[in-house]
């Protein structure tokens, strides 16, 4: 199963991106993406620690992006919350004694690791100004 936390981030830092000038509220940001405030509060948190984004709290806070969209690169952004590839891993242990099952972890993760570097090449191509174009 492919992680969706690149899509929830790319959703919070487009809206950011659309309001470069203001505070997006936590409460506006989860109705955008149908989720609980306190959940996308927990995102926004990890946002800040990554330096992506500002955050002011009290009357008048909410989010900001730290740098201007047209710095952003979708790579950037891609490493910077990268937990795992974008491809599972299975959790079982193959078979040792398998010819197949011996040898798959290792095929796996050449055959990941060529995939997320082209992915993250395309990524690397597009700034988050860019891809909010696509919305107007």
């Amino acid at each position: 199963m492919t992680d969706t936390r690149f899509s929830l981030v790319i959703h919070i830092l487009t809206l950011l991106a659309d309001s470069p000038e203001v505070f997006v509220p936590s409460d506006l940001i989860a109705g955008s993406i149908g989720m609980h405030p306190v959940l996308v509060r927990k995102e926004l948190v990890q946002l800040r620690e990554r330096k992506l984004i500002l955050s002011k709290e009290g009357k008048g806070g909410g989010s900001k992006l730290a740098q201007p969209a047209d710095k952003i690169l979708l790579s950037d952004i891609y490493k910077a919350i990268r937990e795992q590839g974008p491809l599972g891993i299975n959790k079982h242990e193959p078979n040792p004694d398998c010819p197949v099952g011996k040898q798959i972890k290792n095929h796996l993760a050449s055959l990941y690791e060529e995939a997320e570097a082209a992915m993250i090449k395309s990524l690397g191509k597009q700034t988050l100004a860019g891809f909010l174009t696509l919305f107007h």
